[in-house]
């Protein structure tokens, strides 16, 4: 069995089971709340910094924010503990499981209520350009603003449903990729700096507010199926009484107290607006693994750099890792 599988099904077997694991015997001094790069980093500690000033108050103990300039440092940042709680987009979640010992405690929700969001290609207002087919036909001419190779919308779910469907490397087949976050490819785009770009929903509606004029000059030719909302993540090895409290709170939070209408303001100023959270586990990230191995099965299956030997070997892998993974989805189903 492949080691991430192998990781992942010991962390669905712990959540089914609510095996909790057994923390260090010294209590927490501190925590830090890391935050992925999806617009710049001083939109998102203006955003963040109420919660986390309520999050201080409510734990007791200095709560500090930490955003990185890409997906990979807040992975990186938990992988060697100067994270120990983080909110990831569901494929950097997965990395964050497999390689920083992270575990999904809770479940962002959408202001409107939305179950989950939706992965955009976008395109200026004045583009010629209709639909994928027709950038696909044009592609040597076009500057392509992809996402963070980390970012489920940006990069995860475009690659998979409109690239690997159509067998392109967007690396060979455009004139230039860049990759970026959410806010500066929809700027990018606007200001025709690039040609088409990856987006998402959430990110689109709170640009709009932020940047009402330019929005305008945008329009969407592609959304993807639903993508569930964002996961938080926390260090599987904090302190379980730890782990009570900030649940306790995460899930608390606009729900109930004299502070309620508040705190709901501060969640609707989070990101792109988010309603209370909602409890969820590791189980949320196993729609997007099946994605993320299916991309590779594509990609793989394009190849011809591979030997036909070593591709078989590798074919039969990921075809191992698929049903394993669709195991795990059926196992946990009988338990809900």
């Amino acid at each position: 069995m492949n080691k991430s599988i192998r990781v992942f099904a010991m962390l669905i077997i712990l959540v089914l089971f609510s095996a909790a694991a057994v923390s260090a015997a010294e209590d927490l001094k501190e925590l830090t709340l890391g935050v992925i790069p999806t617009e710049s980093s001083a939109s998102a500690m203006k955003g963040f910094e109420p919660f986390r000033a309520d999050m201080e108050k409510a734990l007791g103990i200095p709560v500090k924010l930490f955003i990185a300039p890409d997906y990979a440092g807040v992975i990186e940042a938990m992988r060697f503990n100067k994270v120990q709680i983080a909110w990831f987009g569901n494929k950097s979640a997965i990395e964050a499981v497999n390689r920083a010992d992270g575990e999904v405690f809770v479940q962002t929700v959408d202001v409107t209520g939305n179950p989950g969001y939706w992965s955009l290609i976008v395109v200026h207002k004045d583009s010629p350009y209709q639909n994928i087919d027709e950038i696909v036909r044009d592609g040597k001419n076009l500057t392509f603003g992809n996402g963070d190779p980390n970012s489920t919308s940006g990069y995860l779910i475009p690659t998979y449903y409109v690239w690997g469907q159509r067998g392109i490397d967007p690396a060979k087949h455009f004139k230039l990729v860049r990759s970026a976050n959410h806010e500066t490819n929809l700027m990018a785009v606007a200001n025709k700096q690039v040609d088409f770009a990856t987006n998402n929903t959430e990110n689109w509606d709170k640009f709009s507010k932020a940047h009402p004029e330019q929005i305008k000059n945008v329009r969407a030719i592609w959304k993807s199926p639903l993508i569930p909302s964002d996961p938080m993540v926390w260090r599987k090895d904090l302190p379980r009484e730890w782990k009570s409290k900030i649940k306790g709170f995460f899930l608390a939070y606009g729900r109930i107290g004299a502070n309620k209408e508040q705190e709901l303001a501060v969640l609707k100023g989070m990101s792109s607006g988010w309603a209370p959270f909602q409890d969820s586990s590791n189980h949320q990230l196993l729609p997007i693994m099946e994605i993320n191995y299916a991309k590779d099965k594509m990609k793989l299956q394009g190849s011809d750099s591979i030997a036909a030997t070593e591709k078989t070997k590798k074919m039969a892998e990921i075809d191992q890792q698929l049903t394993e993974i669709r195991s795990y989805t059926q196992l946990i189903e009988k338990f809900n």
